[in-house]
């Protein structure tokens, strides 16, 4: 009886589908961006990037509650591609780079909301304030990357959020207090 279970029970195990784990993946830097954008006085769309961030981003396609994205941004690093205006979104009026010299999202929850798309919470923190941000989440494409020939992924995010809530207001509602962020990015298998 015995050696009846146990031939049946290693069957099972040897028949059943493998447990996909979660994958690590890191960043290519060289194909991603992290942008943002906001309106000026109605005329047009200002939009600017951040050079330097580092990001930890876990993913699970069984179970996508399990994925999980850190990111940790160089604030110092804004371009907008106006040298000025670069100058003063650093100082105290707005991001205010030497006692906050950082920004960062942490999710909290990751829910999938489509066959490639996904809702991303997580706590933004910018110029020392914590709020709750959303981001929706494309997945461009999941597999082996035809060069690198390792596991990959593509993505594309973005979520709107209010300046004024990170201490950032001066020049609303003239400049807009809704800012844009948009990340876009492939990642290979962390090795």
């Amino acid at each position: 009886m015995f050696r009846t279970s146990a031939a049946a029970l290693a069957a099972l195990l040897v028949a059943a589908p493998a447990i996909a784990e979660p994958v690590a993946y890191d960043f290519d830097k060289s194909h991603a961006s992290l942008v943002f954008s906001y309106n000026h006085l109605g005329y047009s769309t200002t939009d600017g990037r951040f050079n330097d961030w580092n990001g930890e981003l876990v993913i699970d396609q069984e179970t996508p509650a399990n994925s999980k994205i850190a990111m940790t941004v160089n604030v110092d690093s804004l371009a907008t591609f106006w040298g000025e205006r670069d100058a003063h979104f650093k100082s105290a009026d707005f991001f205010e780079v030497e006692a906050h010299p950082t920004a960062t999202f942490v999710s909290t929850t990751v829910e999938k909301t489509g066959e490639n798309t996904l809702s991303v919470a997580g706590e933004l923190t910018i110029k020392g304030i914590t709020k709750p941000a959303t981001f929706d989440v494309t997945i461009n494409t999941i597999g082996e990357h035809p060069m690198a020939k390792t596991p990959a992924v593509g993505l594309d995010a973005k979520t709107v959020v209010k300046r004024s809530d990170y201490g950032m207001d001066m020049f609303v509602p003239y400049v807009g207090d809704e800012v844009t962020i948009s990340f876009s990015a492939e990642a290979l298998k962390a090795k």
